[in-house]
């Protein structure tokens, strides 16, 4: 069973930067894409970024383009998202997910893995 774990959110204002984290569990491998997912309030979940724990092949949402990115250690076993030039329409729950595989799908129901989430706030 993958376990993941997610820290790093909090409240911050608008313009500010954050980075989340993802420590996965020992049963990972390179075989595996990790990936950032968010639910914004009463919204459904939406894809954020991906990346292949092998090669680091990358995959950005246009929305969050330019702003946002991606990296893995592989040492770690963690995952970082790192948010920038944040806005309030950032803000959501941010989940960690995992899939058996290379592709970078930006389908929620693709990943059978997540984190339970960190809350990131905010404000204008």
């Amino acid at each position: 069973q993958v376990q993941l774990v997610e820290s790093g959110g909090g409240l911050v204002q608008s313009g500010a930067s954050l980075r989340l984290s993802c420590a996965a569990s020992e049963r990972t491998s390179s075989s595996y894409v990790m990936a950032w997912f968010r639910q914004p309030p009463g919204k459904e979940r939406e894809f954020v970024a991906a990346i292949a724990w092998s090669g680091g092949s990358t995959y950005i949402a246009d929305s969050v383009k330019g702003r946002f990115s991606i990296s893995r250690d592989n040492a770690k076993k963690t995952v970082y998202l790192q948010m920038n030039s944040l806005k309030p329409e950032d803000t959501a729950v941010y989940y960690c997910a995992a899939r058996l595989g290379s592709l970078l799908y930006a389908r929620v129901n693709e990943y059978p893995y997540w984190g339970q989430g960190t809350q990131v706030t905010v404000s204008s």
